[in-house]
């Protein structure tokens, strides 16, 4: 043997230590250490090629609005600064009217649920640098007409309209009340499921305010305990209509501001139903309504003439299972409509003329449109997103309004997302993919071309080259029963297939998601690598009921939520465990709220197949759940019980035989922790031995202070010590 002396020996020594590789932790995830860097939330302008952005001076502690040009994406000056204005303290949103000479700035905001909060709000006059604010009270939705003389909001359930020019202000409804009469602003159930809070419109000449009323007295009421610091709980109480329980009545009404008066709306015959969008089309006379019943399956467009008070059904959409609601409809100066819809099997792209004809279907193919971005008149162009090229990618694609001179403007495969300047000269495109950090690129609207790129995360890239890992691998999984499905592998960096690895399956699997797309890593993309570092393959698959493969394959779980899922997850994990480096005996899996729902199922109906599962925030009975979301896809329990009961793990326990780790928030007001204390009551009755954890006043996200940083060490340990 050759012999080295001491000094070469420690020379090898430390030049090993150089290029050894890093390991990730769970501090570093949680302290941020593979955070990007994106760009400021912009809010382009509508009559000058401009853009605006918030920003922070750290030295002055100051807010500014300052507005930047798109051709050059320079900044051109600053339109507001708290620090010329001592009675604005702070910026958390802001706003303009439509001639964009007035600021409406909102300040100490206070979140009431998921995208809901009241604000103190001013009004700020770019054109005489003046302040001025139009009431004392933390108010929700205001909203400026369109002339800008005068400003809309909510305030403890009633609409109110303050005059900026004569400073007189009108109530437009009296009989708000908390828990039981809500005008002009979304209950707890349109909010989280349809996604919108300000129920109402004014018109284009600031002559009427179309809303809507909800009545939510038969609502049956939940309520939540909060710990809080003091020596007694105090209870959250709001109305939750669960599956198959009384839904608010909604009613569409106008005020007309000449006369003061209000019409109710008679939108027709419909027993049970909801009103998901509202919103004046480009004739101040006329009002689009979209109305639907409560099976979701029916979908009628009304055209109201606000004069008259009368309606008319335009275009009408019917579907088997349900259809979607979007913010897609779009109004041209003719008051022909851009829509989209499903109901050729994939979501494409329609034309109608104002009376609601079928003028064109604009895109077709066996691919989705994910995303409609707008209309340019001047060019007569579309601009969207879709899944063109396979449906783990996005692109943001132009096509002419009469289906032709279609263009791909993205050129690199991933997932393209697209901003437009307001006259469609420009567009900034966010770019990524498994291997490319986030890019912000300004492009050429007519070919696609890079005109300047803005923010790149080498940086990022560079420093995770560092560290121990692999990047996801795609594949499609082909299930025994021939079911191609989407998937991703994370291997460990010195990966031997002469092993036999330990497998923790990852998955979500709710209608119409993704979590196989070939895009950036999200936190717990890190998690996972951590994981691969340790000695785990971690893998994800997108069963049946998932999202982006057409309507057929994202609607085959109607009525049965649950059933296909679950087998396709199961299905996945034989294949897997039968590669020749996998310890079929060890495969885990792990998910969150439908997630939750999903592992907490697989583990228990699938006993032979998983070791062990890890559920956060499950749904564990889809009777717990709120009415629209559940219903969407199940109907009633009244009418649907077995679908309900058959594929609901509450109703597994007893087949456990693995380990199992159940999580929940005390404080989640979308999956109620019902859910979890129903599961442990079942299990206990059951006799089986599990984990769990409660996270006292913690909502449905499960996070703040040291919380992440706890739930995850946790879950990594329970790994460890189970799989």
């Amino acid at each position: 043997m050759k012999k080295y002396s001491l000094a070469v020996l420690l020379f090898v020594v430390s030049s090993l230590s150089v290029v050894a590789q890093q390991k990730i932790t769970l501090e570093e995830i949680w302290g941020g250490a593979f955070r990007t860097k994106g760009m400021d939330a912009l809010s382009a302008m509508k009559n000058t090629n401009q853009y605006t952005v918030l920003n922070y001076d750290r030295n002055s502690k100051s807010y500014q609005i300052d507005l930047y040009d798109f051709a050059t994406l320079e900044k051109v000056s600053t339109l507001f600064d708290t620090k010329n204005h001592s009675e604005v303290s702070s910026i958390d949103s802001y706003s303009f009217d439509k001639n964009e000479k007035k600021i409406l700035i909102a300040t100490k905001s206070n979140p009431i649920f998921r995208h809901s909060f009241t604000a103190e709000y001013f009004i700020y006059d770019i054109p005489s640098k003046t302040v001025s604010s139009f009431t004392t009270n933390a108010i929700q939705e205001p909203a400026f007409s369109a002339d800008g003389t005068k400003i809309s909001y909510a305030f403890e359930n009633n609409l109110y309209v303050h005059d900026l020019v004569s400073r007189a202000s009108i109530q437009i409804t009296n009989d708000g009340k908390k828990n039981k009469i809500i005008n002009g602003i979304t209950d707890w159930v349109y909010e989280e499921e349809f996604a919108f809070v300000k129920a109402y419109d004014w018109n284009l000449t600031g002559t009427k305010i179309a809303y809507i009323k909800f009545d939510e007295t038969e609502v049956p009421e939940f309520s939540m305990d909060m710990y809080n610091e003091g020596l007694y709980p105090t209870q959250t109480v709001f109305k939750y209509p669960k599956a198959g329980e009384k839904n608010a009545i909604v009613s569409l009404h106008i005020f007309d501001l000449k006369s003061g008066t209000t019409k109710k709306i008679n939108l027709g015959d419909y027993k049970d139903f909801y009103i998901p969008r509202i919103k004046w089309t480009n004739d101040a006379a006329t009002l689009s309504v979209q109305v639907m019943n409560r099976h979701q399956n029916n979908l009628d467009l009304h055209f109201v003439d606000a004069n008259a008070g009368t309606t008319k059904i335009v275009l009408n959409e019917k579907d088997a299972a349900y259809v979607d609601v979007t913010d897609n409809l779009t109004f041209l100066k003719d008051n022909s409509f851009i829509w989209t819809s499903e109901k050729d099997g994939f979501n494409h792209i329609y034309h109608y003329d104002r009376a609601g004809k079928l003028k064109k279907q604009i895109t077709s193919g066996k691919w989705e449109v994910t995303n409609y971005y707008g209309f340019d008149e001047k060019s007569g162009m579309i601009y969207y997103q879709s899944v063109e090229n396979g449906s783990i990618n996005r692109d943001v694609y132009a096509i002419k309004v009469d289906g032709k001179s279609k263009v791909r403007l993205s050129s690199k495969k991933g997932t393209n997302s697209a901003t437009f300047s307001p006259n469609f000269q420009f567009f900034i495109n966010t770019y990524s993919s498994a291997t490319s950090a986030p890019t912000y690129t300004l492009n050429d609207s007519k070919t696609g071309a890079v005109v300047k790129t803005i923010v790149s995360n080498e940086a990022v890239e560079t420093k995770l080259a560092k560290y121990d890992v692999t990047p996801k691998e795609f594949f499609v999984l082909t299930t025994e029963k021939g079911h191609q499905l989407n998937a991703w592998m994370i291997k460990p960096k010195n990966f031997d297939a002469t092993k036999k690895y330990p497998v923790f399956m990852f998955q979500y699997s709710g209608p119409g998601s993704q979590q196989v797309a070939n895009t950036w890593n999200g936190t717990n993309d890190y998690w996972f690598m951590m994981l691969a570092q340790q000695g785990y393959i971690v893998a994800c698959v997108d069963g049946r009921g998932t999202g982006f493969k057409g309507a057929a394959f994202k609607k085959c779980t109607q009525k049965e939520l649950g059933k296909y899922e679950v087998e396709d997850q199961i299905d996945a994990a034989k294949v897997i465990g039968k590669y020749n480096y996998v310890d079929a005996s060890r495969i885990g899996i792990f998910g969150w709220s439908y997630g939750g729902f999903m592992s907490s199922n697989c583990l228990f109906q699938g006993a032979d197949v998983f070791k062990m599962a890890i559920a956060v925030a499950p749904v564990t009975s889809w009777r717990y759940y709120d009415s629209i979301y559940t219903e969407r896809y199940m109907q009633t329990p009244q009418e649907n019980a077995s679908g309900y009961d058959n594929n609901s793990p509450i109703n597994h326990v007893s087949k456990l035989k693995g380990n199992f780790l159940l999580i929940h928030g005390t404080a989640d007001d979308n999956v109620h922790v019902q859910n979890t204390m129903k599961m442990v009551e079942a299990l206990v009755q059951a006799n089986k031995q599990f984990d769990w954890a409660i996270y006292p006043d913690k909502n449905h996200g499960i996070y703040g202070g040291k919380t992440r940083l706890q739930l995850y060490t946790k879950m990594t340990n329970f790994i460890k010590e189970k799989l």
